[in-house]
């Protein structure tokens, strides 16, 4: 595994608001489901991190905030709009809506692209490099067409964490692949070795914070 040292996102707009813990987007799709139960498994429930999950969904609601409570620890919310984001817990993309982020809250807009598959997952990503300036871990599991891929070298450039899960362990690899295609991916992982990444992150975010005070 790699153990580099990880730069510090550096926002881009020096208004924005600065929550100071990292948060981890993890895209899917068809097959996610499972990618995101294994996941969640895997991680503990306060390690200062916020995941939020953006399945791309567009003609039928989600039930993962129904689902997924079952198999982590930490408490997973419905996103609806001004919801605050906080570390220590999951939170959930709505269908039909573009997700974005603004001074620490999240804000819903219609889907901007209604029509073929979406983009929900590029759309948030590039939120997040505007508007976030704790660390940012990108990943990209199970699913179809390539939703994220495009966002991802953004991300690298911000200063965030780029994470594929590996092919052989997806229901549907077209959206790792396409991730993976972009030059862009610091790690092509297993769902629960891509938890053990994150774990790790976030250590060396908290030790980062500690010798900054």
């Amino acid at each position: 595994m790699n153990k580099r040292t990880m730069p510090r996102f550096k926002a881009k707009n020096l208004g924005i608001a600065n929550k100071g813990f990292p948060v981890v987007c993890v895209g899917g799709s068809a097959g996610g489901l499972d990618a995101y139960i294994r996941l969640l498994q895997c991680l503990p429930p306060d390690m200062g991190v916020a995941v939020v999950i953006v399945n791309h969904l567009r003609l039928v609601a989600t039930h993962l905030h129904e689902i997924l409570p079952h198999y982590t620890e930490m408490p997973v919310k419905l996103i609806t709009e001004g919801l605050v984001l906080e570390p220590n817990q999951v939170f959930i993309i709505p269908a039909q809506r573009d997700l974005h982020v603004l001074n620490g809250e999240f804000r819903l807009k219609p889907i901007s692209k209604p029509r073929g598959w979406p983009d929900v997952i590029t759309v948030f990503l590039h939120s997040l490099t505007q508007h976030w300036r704790g660390q940012l871990i990108a990943v990209i599991v199970s699913g179809f067409d390539g939703d994220g891929a495009a966002a991802l070298c953004g991300i690298k450039d911000a200063g965030g964490i780029t994470i594929a899960q590996k092919l052989e362990t997806a229901t549907e690899p077209d959206m790792p692949e396409s991730a993976i295609a972009t030059g862009c991916i610091d790690f092509v992982l297993s769902p629960e070795d891509i938890a053990q990444e994150i774990v790790r992150i976030a250590h060396e975010d908290t030790l980062r914070t500690q010798s900054d005070t």
